[in-house]
């Protein structure tokens, strides 16, 4: 399973060449979007002003319906702690959001696909894929 970041989806919605045609390939049953990463994004949304967040809401659930929403449980809870404690120890943090997203990555054994690979390539374990880097 994959695992979107939000600034990959942030690039599907601009008609990024090489996001779009990777994301519509894919069969939605092998994508998934953390919970944490629709916060985001809806949160991006709602500060715009009504009339443009509103159509792009309706945009942005039109892509999630058919795709696996990634929860944050206890489980993610347990890998979000463990993954800042160790962060900490290497004196490597993340933003504290990218280490629930990692997290919760982790959980659902789901690579991150995302461009914020210094980031999340500091998470151990966790497998970070760019489509950009191509």
């Amino acid at each position: 399973m994959l695992a979107l970041d939000s600034n990959t989806i942030s690039y599907y919605f601009r008609g990024d060449p090489r996001v779009v045609p990777r994301l519509q390939a894919l069969p939605p049953a092998e994508v998934g979007v953390p919970a944490l990463v629709i916060y985001e994004l809806r949160y991006g949304l709602l500060r715009l002003p009504a009339d443009v967040a509103q159509s792009r809401l309706q945009a942005l659930e039109k892509l999630l319906r058919p795709m696996q929403i990634l929860t944050f449980d206890a489980d993610c809870a347990e890998q979000a702690a463990s993954i800042r404690r160790a962060l900490e120890q290497q004196g490597a943090t993340i933003g504290a959001h990218d280490v629930l997203i990692a997290a919760t990555a982790l959980r659902y054994q789901a690579q991150m696909v995302t461009r914020n690979v210094r980031e999340f390539s500091r998470v151990p374990r966790l497998q970070v894929v760019d489509w950009h880097a191509d």
